[in-house]
């Protein structure tokens, strides 16, 4: 009787497993046959060019009117006159007064050390002043040229070669000097001596006066600065390598307009920050002056030139693959790796180099 019982539970059993394998295998064989096969992700691919690559730095500077240099009285006296801050002064114009008589400004390198009242006398100063009253419109007479002697009438007399930067006090110079004098207002005299006039680069704008009417005149008067735009960038001195006279630049103005430019000076003295390294300054000219002739001030942002490449293979950098034994390869669409040489980093590229790369090889990348 036992026996008669179990075997209606054992086969109650097997067909309930076999019927929920059953179910579970079609389950299983609807999601299969119901969902399409997903395809296996594209590879991107890039086409290796030929073209120049460079880099670039950039820095923030700041468009004004360039550094302020002083200018300091250079004779005994009392100042009775000074300009106000923002005038603008040229050459034979009036740049402060001393004991009431004008100091006129000379354009040149050289100021005046000495007097020069004596005929034959040879320097650097005197083609200053010849220089100076010749653009002001009088006759100076000859001009000498380096190589040439001059005989002074010393006892006994001496022979002077003329060096590259002089000129020799004439008569008719001294004639010139005399009447410039009389036509500026100056006291009577054929002479200029040291303090007679400030001797400057060029046209200047008066950025200050450090000194007060009544003061003694042997101080620093005022400071000046060029009348032109001018954008002035601190760097370090190793950053400076490479910014020389001359390189060409692009600065970036407050309302993102881009203005070129170009570097016309290089200090070649550091200047000491007491907050962080020692600075250069690097001066760079616009190109075009009107372009921002609106701006008297504002920090702008200088974009230099750095490395450069010409003619060279170049590929996405996205495209290097790093080698376990060291270096690089890039892998050919539908290929292997090829191992390559790199060179130039910039603007999402890398110079490529190796046996197996040419220009209009296609190679994979992950851009």
């Amino acid at each position: 009787m036992r026996r008669s019982r179990r075997l209606p539970l054992i086969l109650a059993v097997v067909l309930i497993v076999g019927a929920t394998s059953v179910a579970g295998w079609w389950a299983w064989d609807r999601r299969e046959v119901g969902d399409p096969a997903r395809p296996a992700p594209s590879l991107a691919t890039a086409e290796i060019v030929r073209q120049d690559m460079s880099t670039s730095v950039s820095m923030s500077g700041r468009l004004g009117h360039g550094t302020a240099l002083p200018v300091k009285g250079g004779r005994p006296g009392i100042i009775t006159w000074l300009p106000s801050p923002g005038a603008t002064l040229k050459r034979g114009q009036t740049i402060y007064r001393v004991d009431d008589e004008q100091v006129p400004i000379f354009y040149g390198n050289t100021p005046l050390f000495r007097t020069l009242d004596k005929p034959d006398t040879v320097g650097r100063d005197v083609r200053v002043v010849a220089e100076n009253l010749k653009a002001l419109g009088y006759d100076v007479g000859r001009r000498y040229q380096a190589g040439e002697r001059v005989q002074q009438k010393t006892t006994p007399p001496t022979s002077v070669t003329v060096r590259k930067g002089e000129d020799v006090l004439t008569p008719v110079l001294i004639q010139a000097i005399k009447r410039w004098r009389e036509d500026t207002g100056l006291p009577a005299s054929s002479s200029l001596g040291i303090g007679d006039v400030a001797v400057l680069r060029g046209p200047v704008r008066v950025e200050s006066t450090t000194a007060q009417v009544g003061d003694t005149a042997e101080v620093p008067i005022l400071t000046v600065t060029s009348t032109s735009k001018v954008v002035t960038v601190d760097v370090e001195p190793t950053a400076a390598t490479g910014m020389k006279k001359g390189v060409a630049v692009e600065v970036r103005l407050p309302d993102d307009k881009t203005v070129s430019a170009k570097v016309s000076a290089v200090a070649t003295a550091v200047t000491d920050d007491p907050n962080g390294a020692p600075k250069l300054t690097v001066t760079i000219t616009p190109d075009t002056p009107a372009a921002v002739a609106k701006l008297d001030a504002a920090p702008v942002e200088v974009t230099f030139p750095g490395e450069a490449r010409n003619d060279v293979l170049a590929a996405p950098v996205g495209a290097l693959v790093a080698l376990a034994e060291g270096g690089y390869a890039v892998q050919l669409a539908g290929g292997g790796l090829v191992t390559v040489e790199t060179g130039l980093f910039a603007g999402g590229l890398v110079e490529v180099s190796g046996d197996g790369v040419t220009e209009g090889t296609r190679v994979v990348t992950t851009s």
